[in-house]
């Protein structure tokens, strides 16, 4: 039935008058001209190589400017019904906006419509012999002026083929081996788009403008690298760049002994994307809170949102709250939305003034569900939703969903805080402490890993370990934006080793972020907790440090 419309549609087009074929006909909009009869496309005065299926692609788009051609359609027109995947698909739409000089982040003129369709927006004029005429059917000048602010979407990262410069041609395979598993790696985080692999690799050894690859591939961010022989040991290098403006976001590197160097592939590669993706997310809000203006989308109100949910304040905190859900309003198919509010409402009730009642709890664990009906592949989704169970003290439920985003994206450091989490308040720390070393391992540069040592730091005070639990509160304390419970961890392992001469300066920091701080505050706040001995021990280390009851 929905494809009857766009091929009367087509049908009409054959019906043209023939004078209109006659002449050389051309489409010209923004700085582009497509001549379909020679099949050329020209941008900025010079003719822009393209490959068929993506010219084929544009002038769809452009013959049907009037209205949203939807997906199945350009599968139609394209592959003719042939089965394809979403990535060969998407790498085909990614190519035209590259062609054009537009991207998925500007949509200037190939516009996404979530779950309708594209749709060539602004103005278009044919042209033959040298004439302007306005398109009779459905021509631009008769339909509505595009938004000139489209519906921004997930950013796309592309990632080039890693240059080999060991010298040694055996050493070729390996450096398109580690480009692939970061393209794998990258795709498992649903907060990004990912250009398809063949796409990407035909720029290998291209050694041009990463602006230019960019609009080539209609790429946000590029991702690139290499790898050197160096004696016995060999060098990974990657690094970030942001393909609008070819600004260096990222770079790193990583050096491992030649024997070893397979052995160690996998967390080299979890490093590198680990480290990718938080990146992106940053540069993604900042992109967000500089938009000028204040006709924000979807997308620009949900990175809004978790700009403000990094900041450890309770106005932040409502203000993140308040962002995510107008994100839902805008788009109610978007996941991350739901569990990331999903998750702010928890915080809010662990280190905020909301009260955690069951109500709150409930609508919380309602959010996360919902992401996942929207998305049940998202680890991150499934992490947000573990964490609720263990909010509710359904440990072992919490523990499973944990595991299951880590399995999905074993890169997700927060994935293995949280299990580590789930086991250390079961009391299980031998399994609980590798998992909180593999969130720090994963994630050194994280905005959120203040957490990481909190919560590890928490775990050592349940085992009686409060050394080792100063030392991670004290880490913990020193990354920016850090919420007051380190200070709080800090003194209750100062209490329990009776530190007099730091508990002074201790408390008072601890007061400093929270002058209401108290043991019945501290008692409240660990509602989470579930076995009493466990909370005994906090109650105690503060009230030997001098804390109010």
């Amino acid at each position: 039935m929905f494809g009857i419309p766009w091929r009367i549609g087509q049908m009409a087009l054959l019906f043209r008058p023939i004078a209109s074929e006659c002449v050389v006909m051309q489409f010209v909009f923004g700085d582009c001209r497509l001549v379909p009869a020679r099949r050329e496309l020209w941008r900025d005065g010079e003719i822009v190589h393209v490959e068929p299926q993506v010219f084929d692609l544009i002038l769809h788009l452009v013959r049907n400017r009037d209205r949203v051609v939807s997906q199945d359609e350009l599968l139609e027109t394209l592959w003719s019904g042939r089965i394809v995947s979403e990535s060969t698909f998407r790498s085909r739409i990614n190519a035209a906006r590259g062609v054009l000089g537009d991207s998925g982040r500007r949509q200037a003129l190939i516009r996404t419509f979530p779950r309708r369709g594209f749709r060539l927006v602004g103005e278009v004029v044919e042209e033959g012999e040298g004439s302007a005429v306005s398109a009779a059917a459905g021509g631009a000048e008769s339909l509505p002026k595009a938004d000139p602010t489209p519906e921004a979407g997930r950013p796309i990262v592309a990632v080039l083929p890693f240059s080999n410069l060991s010298g040694d041609p055996q050493w070729e395979h390996y450096a398109d081996g580690i480009s692939e598993d970061i393209t794998t790696a990258l795709v498992k985080h649903r907060s990004l788009l990912v250009v398809a692999r063949n796409s990407a690799f035909a720029f290998k050894n291209n050694g041009g403008d990463l602006r230019r690859v960019g609009r080539a591939l209609g790429a946000d961010y590029i991702v690139e690298g290499s790898i050197q022989k160096l004696a016995q040991r060999m060098r990974v290098g990657a690094h970030l760049v942001e393909s609008l403006t070819g600004r260096l976001l990222w770079a790193d590197r990583y050096d491992n002994a030649l024997d070893a160097i397979f052995d160690v592939q996998d967390m080299i590669i979890e490093k590198i994307v680990s480290s990718i993706e938080p990146q992106i997310g940053s540069a993604e809000r900042l992109r967000a809170e500089a938009r000028p203006g204040r006709n924000f989308h979807a997308w620009d109100l949900f990175h809004l949102g978790v700009s403000h949910l990094y900041r450890a304040t309770p106005h932040d905190n409502g203000e993140a709250q308040r962002l995510l859900r107008l994100a839902i309003e805008h788009d109610e198919g978007l996941a991350q939305g739901h569990a990331l509010l999903s998750y702010a409402m928890l915080l809010s009730m662990l280190y905020f003034d909301a009260e955690p009642t069951e109500e709150k709890l409930k609508e919380a664990l309602a959010l996360a569900r919902r992401g996942i009906e929207l998305d049940d592949q998202d680890a991150l989704i499934r992490f947000v939703h573990g964490r609720v169970l263990l909010a509710r003290r359904d440990y072992r439920s919490a523990l499973e969903e944990l595991q299951i985003a880590t399995e999905m994206n074993p890169a997700l450091a927060v994935g293995h805080c949280g299990v580590a989490d789930s086991h250390a308040y079961e009391g299980n720390f031998e399994d609980a402490f590798p998992h909180f070393q593999r969130a720090i391992d994963l994630s050194p540069y994280d905005p959120q890993r203040w957490a990481f040592y909190a919560y590890r730091a928490l775990a050592h005070l349940f085992a009686g370990q409060f050394e080792l639990a100063l030392d991670w509160a004290r880490q913990s304390t020193r990354v920016p934006n850090c919420h007051y419970w380190p200070f709080s961890h800090r003194v209750c392992a100062l209490g329990h080793l009776q530190r007099h001469e730091e508990l002074a300066a201790a408390v008072e920091e601890l007061l400093e972020r929270r002058p209401d701080f108290t043991c019945e505050l501290a008692r409240q706040r660990l509602f989470y907790i579930r076995h009493q001995h466990q909370l005994d021990i906090y109650l105690e280390g503060l009230r030997k440090a001098g804390i109010p009851p």
